[in-house]
C-alpha cells in the first residue's frame, strides 16, 4: 500500500515457527497462534503495528500446524477488499521443489510470486511472536534516508545478554552502517554512546524489493546456507555495505508512558511468556494494553462481560491486579494477580494466584492454582492443586520450569 504518493508496500509477516521451546503450548497449534493476554493470540501485535502504520496489504507465511493460526486470521483479520486491502495467509506451497521452508529466507524464496504478484517498492518482513508496539512507517521512511537496501530493527539491551541475541555491531564513523552482524556472541562490544549497551536485533526488517528477491534468490543456490533472515541475508548485506540499524528507541508512538516506552518482549520460552503476562497485570502496567491511541487489535469473541457473584464473607468472588477477559464467572472465588481468557469459570472457595488460565478452563470448588499456565478446554476437579507441589505436578504429567512454573497442556484430562 502507498501513503499518499509514499513508496508502495508489502508486509510480510513470518509465521511458520514451531516454537519448540513453547511446548506444551505449542503442541497443537504453531507459535504465533499461541493466545496471550486474555484475548489476543501472538500474532496480533505484528499485524496490529502493521495496520496502525497504515501499510494494509500482508501476507502471512505459514506452515507448523497452521490450521488454528489460519482460522484466526480469516475471523479476525478481514480488510476492505473495495480499497484493495488485504491480510492474505499463504501456506507453504512447494513452488520451487518438493520441500517445505526451510528456513525464514526460504519462505520469502518460496513465495516469490506473491512480491511479483504486487510489485511493491518496499518489502517490510516481520515475525510474529513478540509482544511490542512499533510503527514501520517510521522506519520506512528512515530505510529511505539512509540509501540502505536493507535495515534491520535494533534494540538496545544490556551488554551481558549479548550471548541471546543476533548483535549489531556499528561500522566506525559513526551513523548507523551495520558493520558486522553477530550471532549470540560471547565477547561482544558496547555502543560508542553507551558502552553496556548492545543493539539486538528485533527481528524486523525493512528491505527495496529488488535487493531483498536477489538475496533471497542468490541464498537459495548456497548449498552452505541455512537460508535464515538473520543468520544469512542479512550479513550478506552487512559484507556488501549495504545494511543499516534503525534503533527502535527513535520509534514515537502515540499514547506511550513512559513505563512502557521501547518494550519489548521476545516470548520464545515458557518463562518469558509467563514474565510477559505479569508485565500487563501491575498497577501501572509495563506494558499497557489499554493504549487506545495504538490498538491491538483482535477478533470480537461476542461473549457477555465477565460477571463475579456471591457475597458473603466467607465466599466472595472477587479479582485483585487481573485482567478478566469476557464470559468469565468469578463465582465465590478469588483471583490474584492473574490473566484469565474468555469463558473462564471460576468456583466457589477456590483460589487462583500468579497464573494464566486461557479459553475455556474450569476451575473447580476448593482448588489451588499458583504459578501456573492452564491451556484450553482443561476442567480441575473439586480440590485439587496446581503450581504448590512441583513433584506431584511432573507425577501428573505436567510441565514444570526450572523457574518453577507449572503447564497444563490444552486438554488434559486431570484424574479427579
Amino acid at each position: 500500500m502507498s501513503r499518499r504518493g509514499g513508496p508502495s508496500v508489502l508486509a510480510i509477516v513470518l509465521a511458520g515457527g514451531e516454537g519448540k521451546r513453547l511446548m506444551p503450548l505449542t503442541a497443537d497449534r504453531a507459535k504465533p497462534a499461541v493466545p496471550f493476554g486474555g484475548i489476543y493470540r501472538l500474532i496480533d501485535f505484528a499485524l496490529s503495528n502493521i495496520a496502525n502504520s497504515g501499510f494494509l496489504k500482508m501476507v502471512v507465511l505459514t506452515q507448523y500446524k497452521s490450521h488454528s493460526l489460519d482460522r484466526h486470521i480469516a475471523k479476525a483479520w478481514r480488510m476492505s477488499t473495495m480499497l484493495g486491502n488485504y491480510v492474505a495467509p499463504v501456506p507453504a506451497q512447494q513452488r520451487r521443489g518438493k520441500q517445505w521452508f526451510a528456513g525464514s529466507a526460504d519462505a520469502i524464496y518460496q513465495s516469490l510470486n506473491l512480491i511479483h504478484d504486487e510489485k511493491p517498492d518496499i518489502v517490510v518482513v516481520v515475525g510474529a511472536d513478540h509482544v511490542y508496539r512499533m510503527d514501520f512507517a517510521q522506519m520506512v521512511d528512515r530505510h529511505i534516508e539512509s540509501g540502505a537496501r536493507a535495515s534491520v530493527a535494533a534494540i538496545r539491551q544490556p551488554i551481558e545478554l549479548a550471548d541471546q541475541f543476533g548483535v549489531i555491531e556499528l561500522a566506525e564513523g559513526g551513523g548507523q552502517k551495520i558493520g558486522a552482524f553477530r550471532e549470540k556472541p560471547s565477547d561482544p562490544v558496547g555502543l560508542a554512546d553507551a558502552p553496556h549497551e548492545i543493539l539486538a536485533s528485533m527481528g524486523n526488517y525493512v528491505f527495496d524489493t529488488d535487493a531483498l528477491v536477489e538475496a533471497v534468490t542468490t541464498d537459495a543456490d548456497n548449498a552452505n546456507s541455512k537460508h535464515d533472515m538473520g543468520g544469512d541475508i542479512i550479513p550478506a548485506f552487512v559484507d556488501k555495505g549495504e545494511a543499516y540499524a534503525y534503533d527502535f528507541r527513535d520509534n514515537d508512538i502515540p499514547g506511550v508512558t513512559d513505563r512502557d516506552f521501547g518494550y519489548w518482549r521476545d516470548v520464545g520460552t515458557i518463562d518469558s511468556f509467563y514474565d510477559s503476562h505479569m508485565d500487563l497485570v501491575s498497577i501501572h502496567p509495563i506494558f499497557n494494553l489499554y493504549n487506545y491511541a495504538w490498538p491491538i487489535r483482535t477478533s470480537d469473541v461476542g461473549y457477555p462481560p465477565a460477571k463475579f457473584v456471591h457475597g458473603a464473607s466467607d465466599r466472595s468472588g472477587m479479582a485483585t491486579g487481573s485482567m478478566i477477559s469476557p464470559g468469565c464467572i468469578v463465582s465465590g472465588s478469588v483471583i490474584g494477580n492473574s490473566v484469565l481468557s474468555t469463558n473462564v469459570k471460576v468456583h466457589s472457595f477456590a483460589q487462583v494466584d500468579d497464573a494464566i488460565l486461557m479459553d475455556n478452563v474450569e476451575i473447580g470448588r476448593s482448588c489451588r492454582i499458583r504459578r501456573a499456565i492452564i491451556d484450553k478446554d482443561v476442567y480441575v476437579p473439586d480440590n485439587a492443586s496446581i503450581g504448590l507441589n512441583h513433584d506431584d505436578d511432573r507425577a501428573r504429567g505436567f510441565t514444570v520450569t526450572e523457574s518453577g512454573i507449572t503447564v497444563v497442556g490444552k486438554g488434559t484430562v486431570i484424574p479427579a
